[in-house]
Order: structure tokens, then sequence, then C-alpha cells
């Protein structure tokens, strides 16, 4: 299943419920990714200054990738009341 992302907050959402629906805490994650727990957790939040490596290895380990694509006509509202 897509799922559409505009803000950082946004994407950690889809990394958290990623991370929940496989059965993972956020240190099994970081474990996995050679990450501390304190660093998935920032991730997850949408923190500034997430590296996108550490994105990219996050969604690696749970399966998941980016796709670009040109933006939807779903309003920021509409958007942000999927999360």
């Amino acid at each position: 299943m897509n799922q559409s992302a505009r803000t950082a907050k946004q994407i950690g959402a889809i990394i958290r419920r990623a991370r929940r629906n496989a059965g993972l805490t956020q240190t099994d994650l970081g474990k996995r990714i050679g990450l501390r727990q304190a660093t998935v957790s920032k991730l997850e939040k949408g923190e500034p200054a997430t590296r996108l490596s550490t994105l990219l290895d996050a969604l690696t380990a749970l399966g998941l990738e980016i796709i670009i694509d040109k933006r939807g006509k779903l309003s920021r509202q509409a958007l942000e009341d999927l999360f």
C-alpha cells in the first residue's frame, strides 16, 4: 500500500506504524540498523537534522522504499488527517 507524506513528522509516523506492525520496539529497529533507541525515537518524531542515510537504513530494515511522485490534490489538512 502506498502512503503519502509531505513532512518529516508524517514520514516518522509511517516508520512508527511499520515498526509496530513488524512487532519491533525502537530498540529492536535500532539494533538492526546500528543506531541507538533515542535516534529511532527522533526519526519517528520527525525531528530536524535526521540524516538521510538514517532514514534510508530504517526504511530498508522495515522493507519500505521511497517513491518520488508528483504531489497529489489532497489538501494539507486532508493529508494531516490521515496521520
